[in-house]
């Protein structure tokens, strides 16, 4: 029997949640302590199996196959793909410093760090289920920490409503899907929930075409797709910092994923039939997120509304069906996860110490917050798809894929890019550089941790760019298989 890694790495942070809610609540030291570690053991077992995964092999490995409720064709079934394990490994790198960014909560940090680990387990578990049931169940299992780390430790102005309007989208979203999974289940004869079975079930192209839109739109919800986001830019704001990081660096790479492993995996004469629509409705996304980023005098909302066009540029990947796209789309979801993380760590770290996200009173950080200033460049130039960091690894063959489809849809989504590079300049300006207000002139510089979380993402993000050979064949490795679904190989 093969060492379990797939479960040691999901089931690490449930874990250490649960030992943190027996420990006593005045024993905070202990609590973090616990919390880094759990998340370090699953960053380290990710990297691993990342290190360890054949390339030339390919497929689904470091598989785990057990029968779970086999009346009811349900397995515990996990494995990962060149697709999955990339985003398996930046789950365990945000958990990782969502921790160390999270280290000087004192309300309750113990209930804290423990529902900050469900939510870890959560989205591992998406990741690498093959089991279509096991697969909503991890996705179902986020929504309870995240409501509440959102209403008790999230902005005091909004975070009642950020963290229902989330909760409510995204509940109806998976109910949504779901009801696409039973139809799939049903209709396929097959009586399981075995997502490799599913792939052989040979759907009818009428079936196709009416529960593809309901299954990849369900999931989409929570991949920030138009007009469906608005629950994105408000939690996000809403959230405290460690949970912005999670939803915008994985949560929403969580939707993304599970529309392409359910959606356009399975039903894959329903993906072209409704490619162009997707293709509209996103490059709607990463043009009208680039418009409202630019206008909004929040800092939060900027990158909150960042995200919604960036995850446009995935969906659209996605929707090209080529072999181009679906590779820059893989790329795009560790690139943005990375980079989105990095952005709502510094703005966590700027209004801890400012106590204000109004980009009009902010100024001069740099003197005193040089670690964010120059993280936040880094991931500036991620966010503009700048050559040599992994954003430009990422965008330039999701735009190649999208050429080949839809020309003339793809020149409009390039002016989201150029909006992108205004607002991210126009932000850095007004907050890093300019005059310090004397108000902030002895606000404490960046913590040992914070710089230990800044360096780790941003040496992440230029390794791929200097690199990209380090994930790119893996990724491709992975498109293979949807290719040969989609016919596109």
């Amino acid at each position: 029997m093969p060492f379990p890694i797939l479960s040691v790495i999901v089931f690490t942070p449930l874990a250490a949640g649960l030992l943190l809610l027996v420990i006593p609540a005045d024993r905070k030291t202990e609590v973090r302590v616990i919390s880094l570690a759990a998340a370090a053991i699953s960053l380290l077992l990710s990297l691993w199996t990342f290190i360890n995964y054949s390339i030339s092999a390919g497929g689904y490995q470091f598989v785990e196959h057990v029968p779970w409720l086999p009346a009811l064709g349900i397995s515990y079934y996990m494995g990962v793909d060149g697709i999955s394990l990339p985003l398996v490994l930046l789950t365990g790198i945000v958990v990782f410093c969502g921790v160390m960014i999270s280290w000087g909560v004192e309300d309750r940090p113990r209930e804290y760090y423990a529902f900050l680990m469900f939510l870890a387990t959560s989205v591992f578990g998406v990741f690498v289920s093959l089991d279509l049931f096991q697969l909503f169940f991890f996705f179902e299992i986020a929504v309870f920490p995240k409501y509440l780390m959102i209403v008790v430790w999230g902005y005091p102005k909004t975070r009642e409503y950020g963290g229902m309007k989330l909760t409510l989208y995204l509940f109806i979203g998976s109910v949504v899907a779901l009801v696409g999974a039973l139809a799939m289940y049903f209709a396929s004869g097959l009586h399981t929930f075995d997502l490799l079975a599913l792939e052989k079930a040979g759907f009818s192209t009428a079936f196709q075409r009416i529960w593809f839109p309901v299954v990849f739109f369900g999931f989409a919800v929570l991949g920030g797709i138009f007009p469906f986001h608005s629950w994105a830019p408000d939690g996000h704001v809403a959230a405290p910092t460690a949970v912005s990081m999670l939803l915008a660096g994985v949560e929403m790479k969580v939707g993304a994923f599970a529309a392409l492993r359910v959606a356009i995996s399975l039903l894959p004469d329903g993906a072209h039939y409704w490619s162009w629509l997707i293709l509209v409705l996103a490059t709607i996304n990463v043009v009208y997120g680039a418009f409202i980023a630019m206008i909004q005098t929040d800092f939060k909302y900027v990158i909150g509304f960042s995200s919604v066009s960036h995850m446009g540029l995935v969906l659209i990947g996605f929707a090209t069906l080529n072999r181009d796209g679906l590779t820059g789309a893989g790329m795009q979801m560790f690139s943005h996860g990375v980079m989105t993380a990095l952005f709502f760590a510094i703005v966590g770290m700027v209004y801890d110490r400012t106590h204000t996200r109004d980009i009009a009173q902010l100024g001069g950080l740099m003197k005193r917050l040089p670690w964010a200033g120059v993280g936040f460049i880094i991931g500036g130039l991620v966010s503009m798809g700048m050559p040599g960091f992994s954003g430009f690894v990422a965008e330039f063959p999701i735009f190649m894929g999208f050429w080949q489809v839809a020309p003339i849809l793809a020149v409009i989504a390039v002016l989201g890019v150029v909006i992108t590079a205004a607002y991210i300049f126009r932000v850095i300006g007004k907050v890093f550089f300019g005059e310090l207000s004397p108000e902030y002139e002895k606000i404490e510089p960046e913590k040992p941790l914070d710089k230990v979380a800044i360096g780790l993402l941003s040496l992440t993000m230029i390794g791929l760019g200097v690199l990209p050979g380090l994930m790119v064949p893996m990724i491709s490795s992975g498109v293979n298989h949807v290719l040969s679904l989609v016919g596109g190989a």
